[in-house]
């Protein structure tokens, strides 16, 4: 059974940094590192939005309004990607959201993702 953990998410004032985390169980070593990683987000009665993902080989994707202040990471050997997060703005207040996907043709696209983690809440102050 495939589940991705998310966590890391809280509380903060804006212009501050936060990391989120998710871990991979039920992958393989070798699906894992092959798969897409990716973060969406979500705020209350709005579609999930793509923020950020990682390619097999490292490649990076941002979503647009937040480059510069987001970095996506994975670590294959540990079955884990991070989304560490700078500059927070109380409009990044969402639920975040990691997914994977083996087949992935557009990375913004939510049904091209497997498997989705439970998401964590992002709460950014003014």
């Amino acid at each position: 059974q495939v589940q991705l953990v998310a966590s890391g998410g809280g509380l903060v004032q804006a212009g501050t940094s936060l990391t989120l985390s998710c871990a991979a169980s039920g992958l393989s070593g070798r699906t894992f590192s092959s798969s897409l990683m990716a973060w969406f987000r979500q705020t209350i009665g709005a579609e999930r939005e793509f923020v950020a993902g990682i390619g097999s080989g490292g490649r990076t994707y941002y979503l647009t309004s937040m480059a510069g202040r987001v970095t996506i990471s994975r670590d294959n050997a540990r079955n884990t990607v991070s989304l560490q997060m700078n500059s927070l703005k109380p409009e990044d207040t969402a639920a975040y959201y990691c997914a994977a996907g083996s087949r992935v043709s557009d990375i913004s696209r939510e049904a091209d993702y497997d498997y989705w983690g439970q998401g964590t809440q992002v709460t950014v102050s003014s």
